[in-house]
C-alpha cells in the first residue's frame, strides 16, 4: 500500500469485487502467509491481507494484546470503507479474528479459525523468541549467517526459513522487522485467551490432524462464545495446515464462504 496512515496497519488488496474477506497471519508471520488462499479467492472476493502490529511492515507499538489489535482491524475496515467482512485467521490471527467477532459481531459475516482455540496456551513459542533474540545481528552479513546461528536452537529448516523472512537489510546491516522486545514483554497476553462474549454467526474451525492446538479440552471455551460452529480436520497436518495442504485448506475455506455468502 502507498497511503498507509500512522494508525493503519500495513495491508494489500488482492481482489476488488465480491464479498470482503480479511486474511490474518499468525505470530512471527506477515501478510504473505495466507496469500495462497488470497489468490484462490481474489477473482470473486475483495481480499484484504494485513500485517498485524509489530509484524511485517506495520507500525511498532508498546501494546500487543487482542483488544488493541481488534481496534487495528476496526480502523483498517473503516479506512477501506468495508462495513462487513468475513475473516480467516491462523493461530494468533485466529484469536484476533475471534476477538474482533466478539467485540464487533455486526461487522463479521463469517469466521474461519485455523488451528487455534479461544483459550490460553502455555509458553510454547518461548524457545523461538529466545532463539531470535540470541542471534547476534552484528555478525550477520548474509541470511546464511543468520540461519547458521538459528540452527543451533531450531532444527527444522522450514521453520528457520519462515522466521528469517523477518530479517531486512538496511544501511548494510540486517535488522528485524518484528518488534521482538514488545512481542517478548507481551507474550503472556498473546498466549492468553480471547474475551468472553458471544458471536452467533457461522464459524468454521479447521484443525490440523496432528496438532494439539485445538482439542476436546477446548470445547467449552468454543461453545461458550460461538453457537453456530462447524469443525473440519485436515489429516496428516500439524499447526501449519494451510501451508502443508493448501489445496484442501483453500477448498474448505472457499466452500464455507460460498455457503454463507449473502444472496
Amino acid at each position: 500500500m502507498t497511503d498507509q496512515q500512522e494508525n493503519i496497519v500495513n495491508y494489500e488488496i488482492m481482489g476488488e469485487k465480491g464479498p470482503a474477506v480479511l486474511l490474518i497471519h499468525g505470530l512471527f508471520g506477515d501478510l504473505d502467509n495466507l496469500k495462497r488462499l488470497g489468490r484462490d479467492l481474489e477473482e470473486d472476493h475483495k481480499v484484504i491481507v494485513m500485517d498485524c502490529r509489530n509484524h511485517g511492515d506495520s507500525f511498532h507499538s508498546e501494546r500487543m494484546n487482542y483488544a488493541a489489535m481488534a481496534a487495528d482491524v476496526e480502523a483498517l475496515l473503516d479506512h477501506l470503507e468495508v462495513d462487513k467482512v468475513s475473516i480467516v485467521g491462523h493461530s494468533m490471527g485466529g484469536k484476533l479474528a475471534m476477538e474482533f467477532a466478539l467485540t464487533h459481531p455486526n461487522r463479521v459475516q463469517t469466521l474461519i479459525v485455523a488451528d487455534v482455540a479461544p483459550a490460553a496456551y502455555d509458553a510454547r513459542h518461548r524457545h523461538i523468541l529466545d532463539a531470535l533474540e540470541n542471534i547476534d545481528l552484528s555478525q550477520v552479513k548474509t541470511r546464511q549467517d543468520a540461519d547458521k546461528q538459528l540452527a543451533k536452537a531450531i532444527d527444522e529448516r522450514g521453520v528457520r526459513q519462515f522466521l528469517l523472512k523477518n530479517l531486512k537489510r538496511e544501511d548494510e546491516q540486517y535488522q528485524w522487522r518484528l518488534n521482538l522486545p514488545v512481542i517478548d514483554s507481551c507474550y503472556e497476553e498473546i498466549s492468553g485467551g480471547v474475551r468472553e462474549g458471544s458471536y452467533d454467526g457461522p464459524v468454521l474451525f479447521i484443525k490440523g490432524g496432528d496438532s494439539n492446538y485445538l482439542t476436546e479440552e477446548h470445547r467449552d471455551a468454543v461453545s461458550s462464545r460461538f453457537s453456530d460452529v462447524d469443525i473440519k480436520i485436515i489429516e496428516g497436518t500439524g499447526h501449519w495446515l494451510h501451508a502443508e495442504k493448501p489445496r484442501i485448506f483453500n477448498r474448505l475455506a472457499r466452500s464455507f464462504l460460498e455457503q454463507h455468502s449473502r444472496t
